[in-house]
């Protein structure tokens, strides 16, 4: 979801307060929430694009920085304005390119295009070890392995694990923690359940199970194995293109 916004309250409730209530309440509170229609990253990117073509550069940034925040990366604002360069102006290129330096800085990463900013915890390596169960490139950052083994798992757009069960004759099964980006997760023969940051999943031994990004966001979670007695995983079927592109 679009995070909420007090930009127009916090800088002109006073001088204008119904113009403040309008920014803040309908233009993101009812505009930008309408996910079902465009997402928060394809939002973020029309508008740069728009404020760019405009000229409107102290906008232009603070909306770079929103689009950071909803996936959009260094390199992606960089071609969106290298394209519109030809259209609207190279000399907007160069005034808009320090802007987009200050809001994303110099760090790239060097993982195959996987963005620098989508949490504090590390993306980690590519999960090669699960790659088969996987549908779509996944990480594995391990944050913790005592006491209670805790894993960073980052998934690209699109990206999904097969069906799973964590099996236990006692205790066991998983909890997620979301952190970053849009996903979902799904329990067999029930409805998938949207995850956005701040989600928790508790996932008890036995039920199948899978879990992933949504199709245009990167996803990451906290995985965290529930102790248990003769834990395992059993990795089932894949999640096919024509059941995952049902989601909405």
């Amino acid at each position: 979801m679009a995070k909420k916004q007090t930009a127009g309250r916090d800088n002109l409730g006073k001088l204008a307060p119904k113009f403040a209530e309008l920014n803040d309440d309908v233009l993101f509170g009812e505009v930008w929430s309408r996910e079902k229609e465009l997402s928060p990253r394809d939002r973020s990117m029309i508008t740069i694009a728009a404020l760019f073509s405009a000229g409107l550069y102290p906008q232009l940034k603070a909306h770079l920085s929103i689009g950071k925040d909803h996936g959009v990366t260094r390199q992606e604002a960089v071609e969106i304005v290298t394209q519109l360069a030809f259209y609207c102006g190279w000399p907007k290129a160069w005034s808009t390119f320090p802007l987009i330096q200050e809001v994303y800085g110099d760090e790239e990463s060097d993982l195959d295009g996987v963005p620098s900013n989508l949490s504090v915890f590390p993306v980690g390596q590519k999960n090669d070890a699960y790659a088969r169960y996987f549908i779509g490139q996944s990480y594995l950052a391990p944050l913790s392995t005592e006491q209670v083994p805790v894993y960073n798992v980052t998934f690209e757009p699109g990206c999904r694990n097969n069906w799973h069960i964590h099996h236990a004759t006692r205790g066991g099964g998983q909890m997620l923690i979301c952190v970053s980006g849009r996903g979902w997760y799904q329990e067999w023969g029930k409805e998938a359940r949207a995850l956005q940051p701040g989600d928790v999943v508790n996932i008890p031994a036995g039920v199948k199970h899978w879990h992933g990004a949504a199709a245009d966001s990167w996803f990451q979670h906290l995985a965290i194995e529930v102790p248990g007695q003769d834990s395992r995983a059993e990795w089932l079927e894949p999640v096919d293109d024509e059941q995952y592109g049902k989601l909405t």
